[in-house]
């Protein structure tokens, strides 16, 4: 697979980036440093992690992926100049006071220890590209459908953010920066502040994309677009509903019989109680899920497919707790999709719209 330029930043990276969110949780050491050697096989240069990880979230395995990249890298000599290798800074606490405290803004000083924090864990001297992982400030994300300005709380204004940015890029900590969970309005802030005062330009934006997650099309397409920011669609199966294992058993209780499905979505009670969780989220896979069978394809081959051919894609990111699930997924690589399929997934959205916001 041909390597593609994220931004305007210079990093050249594969349109299929290996996520680690299941590595210290799902995914034991051994097994996830096994994944990242085949990932590395397949041609897959990009892999992306965070502080927070594993997931889900708890003070136990706060920074535990980090660590296990880390382990990889020194076990490996030579394999960290192969990867370009993104991380991120969690924003304000929402619920996890272990991070930095419950009153954090995301301020300079936060960004910056928090970044020598992970460079410790991943036991590198830069981090390539290093992405802010939600807005400091109130937006709705995380199942939030309406912005609120009354939940607006003091934080970190952007421009400050950009400059403790500079400062790692200046120290050679960080090559590229980029954004996630984020919205229009971010997006040109960043892009509009760092070119009014000299300051790094973001790269990227991680954002939900997936069948039954489309609201990245609503506007913030046409944003990043015209400013030359990249999307990395995390979630592309919509964690795990698109590729059909839920669509008998459900996710409504805990593993308890040999033939329930098995996934996050049935192994943590936290999972079922965020947006993909909702029962109309999972009624929509069924939907696309069924569509994929009537075409010939597998419900991942149908999901993945949409995200690898998307003009607004530039690199999708996989979240496998096996060997076998990445090789099922990059095997998805090259098929297309018919007008047909396309224009019945339309007509799936128009119907549903987007029901794991």
């Amino acid at each position: 697979m041909k390597h593609i330029s994220l931004g305007q930043s210079g990093l050249q990276v594969s349109p299929i980036c290996l996520g680690t969110m299941t590595f210290g949780e799902q995914v034991g050491e051994a097994d996830a440093h096994a994944i990242m050697h085949r990932a590395l096989a397949y041609g897959i240069n990009f892999m992306d992690t965070a502080e927070i990880y594993s997931v889900p979230t708890k003070a136990e395995t706060f920074g535990a992926t980090e660590a296990i990249i880390g382990t990889w890298f020194a076990k490996n000599p030579g394999v960290r100049q192969q990867v370009v290798l993104a991380s991120k800074v969690a924003g304000p606490a929402r619920g996890m006071p272990w991070v930095r405290g419950a009153e954090a803004g995301l301020t300079a000083k936060e960004i910056v220890t928090a970044c020598d924090n992970s460079l410790k864990r991943l036991q590198t001297d830069v981090i390539d590209l290093y992405q802010i992982h939600w807005p400091a400030r109130h937006v709705p994300v995380f199942g939030v459908a309406y912005f609120e300005p009354a939940k607006d709380k003091p934080c970190a204004s952007i421009l400050e953010q950009l400059e403790a940015m500079q400062t790692l890029v200046k120290a050679g900590k960080v090559r590229a920066i980029g954004v996630s969970n984020e919205t229009p309005y971010g997006v040109h802030e960043f892009v509009r502040l760092a070119d009014a005062h000299s300051l790094p330009r973001i790269a990227s934006i991680q954002n939900p994309y997936s069948l039954i997650n489309r609201t990245y099309e609503n506007a913030l397409d046409e944003s990043c677009h015209r400013l030359g920011v990249s999307l990395l669609a995390y979630s592309p199966l919509g964690f795990g509903l698109l590729t059909g294992k839920y669509d008998e058993s459900g996710i409504d209780a805990p593993v308890v019989a040999p033939n329930q499905a098995q996934g996050r979505m049935t192994l943590f009670d936290s999972m079922r109680k965020q947006r993909w969780g909702r029962p109309e989220a999972l009624a929509a896979a069924r939907r696309y899920n069924a569509l994929a069978r009537q075409h010939g394809l597998t419900p991942a081959q149908l999901a993945l497919a949409f995200c690898y051919t998307k003009w607004q894609v530039a690199s999708t990111i996989l979240g496998v707790t096996t060997l076998a699930q990445l090789d099922e997924d990059v095997a998805v690589w090259g098929t297309q999709l018919s007008a047909e399929v396309l224009k019945a997934i339309d007509a799936i959205r128009w119907e549903m719209r987007d029901l794991a916001l």
